[in-house]
């Protein structure tokens, strides 16, 4: 069975932002990281294209709904270039094979007596286009999540009969605590669940930009529907004349943000019921990153620019600062200035001059060969059980615990650097030997971070790893000791400093 890892697919009503690059990159963290160990990985992204937003939005620029995902639509695609993102598919919800498969799954429903006609009224955010119950409302009758005024709707659809799915979702969550991460999600989703479920609109009449309904074309479904069953469509076509369902699902990770919970957490599972299929093994949600305490988005405006940041600093450095932070699966605060205090005091000096300054010191001492001997038994402790531990990290979703783990070796190696002082060693013949073990450490250590950051940093991680001699990046290979040894190279700064700008 293959590691499938989705991100949420993301509206075209607007251009990509930095909540687009959280989510994508923390995917493609996982699946690089899984990729090392040897797993089969395939990892989807893409562009949620119907429905209401998206019509809105088009309508408002004077152009189809069509052009405007096919203008947005690459955009999300160059992020996810311009940010390294290693997605085995991208899929448009606008793709006929979708189109095809949505209809297809959702005539299964329909057969299987889970769909009835019927009449709605509630509380309605069209960016959400979702309908919200009590408990969702702000004061004001607002959205939680756009901060807009709700508008009363009253519908006549076809409905998807989500309330009689109420006992096997509450089975579902206390036969698999750790089913939706972290915890306090698990707990909102719960409390949603048992708070009473409602039956909900699977079509929508007055809307036009959907996929048809196959049993009546008067309808398209609603938009939530034919989004959610990206993540199982995409498998059947996304490489030509193959079907991977059998191979890859259920997803074994699936990463959203916390505004579609309800979504992914409660419709997902129920929708997976109805229609006989496996549900995902996990789901992880994700805080929002904060700006003056405001969730980033397109309609509020108070974004960062990751392609600019990227353009400045490198993907890496962006990869880097978004699981950074924040602790993943907590809301946080980013800024420009977060974002330059963390390129330059732990990018830059903490792995970056670390890693010139030991290669520097090879090349000035042993003449850029590594001495073949035994490290400090010190050294080597600090190493012992951290590839099971990031392992571990990872296996939950803790990318950021994976992170701080690695990143207490890297000030350890700085540390240790400062207390040996091997500039000194260096003028005294009969330290000699001592000289040759402390580089052998140095070097070994930067190795073995390397290759554990990899996924996170994979350019600048590559950089160095040939720097040194190592051309593995199976993480099998990243065991304190298990250097190839040789010849080490020149190393230039691997995060140069930039001149002072606006990178937001």
């Amino acid at each position: 069975m293959g590691y499938y890892v989705t991100t949420p697919i993301y509206y075209v009503n607007g251009a990509p932002h930095m909540g687009h690059a959280y989510s994508t990159v923390a995917a493609d963290v996982l699946a690089r990281h899984m990729r090392q160990r040897g797993e089969d990985v395939f990892f989807l992204t893409g562009t949620d294209e119907h429905g209401e937003p998206v019509a809105n939005a088009a309508e408002k620029e004077g152009i189809t709904p069509r052009e405007l995902g096919d203008r947005n639509a690459p955009r999300f695609r160059e992020l996810a270039a311009t940010l390294g993102v290693t997605n085995d598919f991208f899929i448009r919800t606008t793709d006929p094979e979708h189109i095809a498969a949505v209809q297809e799954v959702l005539q299964r429903v329909y057969d299987a007596g889970h769909v009835e006609f019927g009449s709605y009224e509630g509380p309605y955010c069209p960016r959400c286009a979702d309908f919200k119950t009590e408990t969702e409302i702000l004061e004001g009758n607002r959205c939680p999540i756009h901060l807009i005024e709700l508008v009363q709707q009253k519908e006549d659809n076809y409905f998807f009969k989500l309330s009689t799915f109420q006992e096997r979702l509450e089975q579902l969550y206390e036969d698999n605590p750790e089913w939706v991460l972290p915890k306090i999600r698990f707990n909102e989703a719960l409390s949603f669940i048992r708070s009473g479920l409602r039956d909900v609109s699977l079509s929508r009449r007055n809307i036009k930009w959907g996929v048809p309904v196959p049993w009546d074309q008067d309808h398209v479904f609603y938009v939530w529907f034919d989004a959610l069953l990206n993540y199982r469509t995409a498998l059947t076509y996304a490489r030509e004349g193959e079907d991977l369902t059998e191979e890859f699902w259920p997803p074994s990770v699936q990463i959203l943000a916390k505004d579609i919970l309800k979504f992914h957490a409660v419709y997902w599972p129920a929708l997976l019921m109805a229609a006989g299929l496996e549900v995902p093994a996990r789901l992880y949600i994700h805080g929002y990153l904060l700006m003056d305490e405001h969730k980033m988005s397109k309609s509020l405006g108070n974004t960062m620019d990751p392609f600019r940041i990227a353009e400045l600093y490198g993907a890496d450095a962006l990869r880097f600062y978004l699981l950074r932070e924040v602790a993943f699966g907590s809301d946080g605060s980013v800024s420009p200035e977060g974002f330059e205090a963390r390129y330059s005091t732990e990018l830059a000096n903490d792995y970056g001059n670390l890693a010139s300054r030991s290669l520097a010191m090879v090349a000035r001492y042993r003449e850029g060969v590594l001495p073949d001997v035994d490290p400090p038994a010190a050294v080597a402790e600090q190493f012992d059980g951290l590839l099971e531990a990031v392992s571990a990290r990872i296996d939950s979703v803790d990318l950021s615990g994976a992170l701080e783990d690695i990143w207490l070796r890297v000030r350890w190696l700085n540390g240790f650097v400062q207390s040996q002082e091997p500039w000194k060693l260096a003028k005294d013949p009969e330290r000699a030997a001592d000289l040759d073990a402390i580089l052998r450490g140095l070097v070994e250590g930067l190795r073995v971070v390397s290759l554990l950051l990899h996924a996170f940093m994979p350019a600048t991680t590559d950089t160095l790893l040939t720097a040194i001699g190592e051309d593995r990046r199976e993480l099998a290979a990243a065991v304190f000791g298990a250097s190839p040894g040789g010849t080490v190279a020149a190393l230039e700064p691997l995060f140069p400093r930039v001149e002072a700008e606006d990178a937001g």
